[in-house]
């Protein structure tokens, strides 16, 4: 199984040893190990898994989901899969650049250290105050593919990451607290609607499980989708309570029902209805 294509202290503690292409961040670097480097195989055992859950993430990241440091849950892991014979690398951190071409990961492309080296077996660590965000295991002369490619990969949630770097296309946007501390995407999330859909009028909220929708254009008005419509300019429900997520000018306000999401704005309070069954487009 694998993922395709998604304000924090960088403290990604090094020093570049080049840049990659004309002028860009150097995809690998030389950093100051961590406190407590990972010490264990990177030839730990996987098993292919159809489900997203933590424990099945670990069981299909081998290496690389055990040498993550997450504050929560890990966020995502997976492990070999193939690359045609002739695309491995020559070295090791090709078969990281192999790793960023074939499967468009929501991770850094830059930043990373080598935290392990072994014979045939690479772990490369992607570091934030010190603790390991993003591992990437690579591996050489597997069966069947000669050279260096990616084997095992995982991460932690994004929220984890600093914020230059999941600021962007491809990454889920992150919400803050009344803190300002930023939330895991596993709490709540939020993103634009698929352009290929012809959604991209429209954005979707996800929070407890639970999805709303901000639909201006009336994408999926008369359709049975949602729970009522989307209001752009309405009253703050009584009842209704601050959750105290932010994002941006947007803030969270939920009644006890949870049928609607009001998102209070500089502009004003709007209404996003909740969705009655899952979206899907050709």
């Amino acid at each position: 199984m694998r993922r395709g294509l998604a304000a924090g202290t960088v403290l990604v503690a090094a020093v570049a040893v080049g840049c990659d292409g004309a002028g860009g961040p150097a995809v690998v670097v030389e950093g100051t190990p961590p406190a407590t480097p990972y010490r264990g195989s990177l030839d730990i055992p996987t098993k292919e898994v159809d489900e997203s859950t933590p424990q099945a993430m670990r069981t299909a990241s081998g290496a690389a989901g055990r040498a993550l440091e997450c504050d929560g849950e890990i966020y995502w892991g997976s492990g070999p899969d193939g690359w045609n014979e002739s695309d491995g690398g020559d070295s090791p951190e090709d078969g990281l650049r192999l790793f960023f071409h074939m499967f468009d990961p929501e991770a850094p492309r830059s930043g990373y250290r080598v935290e392990r080296r072994e014979a045939d077996r690479v772990l490369y660590s992607y570091d934030v105050g010190g603790r390991t965000k993003v591992a990437v295991v690579v591996a050489k002369d597997q069966k069947g593919r000669p050279g260096w490619g990616p084997e095992t990969d995982a991460s932690c949630d994004p929220s984890e990451l600093p914020a230059r770097v999941t600021t962007g296309a491809g990454w889920p946007e992150i919400w803050s607290d009344a803190q300002g501390r930023r939330v895991p995407v596993s709490k709540i999330t939020s993103s634009s609607g698929s352009e290929h859909c012809g959604w991209q009028s429209a954005h979707f909220l996800t929070v407890g499980g639970r999805t709303y929708v901000r639909d201006p254009h009336g994408v999926f008005a008369g359709g049975s989708e949602l729970v009522g419509r989307y209001v752009g300019d309405t009253m703050m429900p009584a009842d209704a309570h601050d959750t105290g997520y932010r994002f941006r000018d947007r803030r969270l306000w939920l009644t006890d029902d949870g049928g609607t999401a009001y998102v209070r704005t500089s502009h004003g309070v709007e209404a996003w209805p909740g969705e009655r069954r899952g979206f899907a487009c050709a």
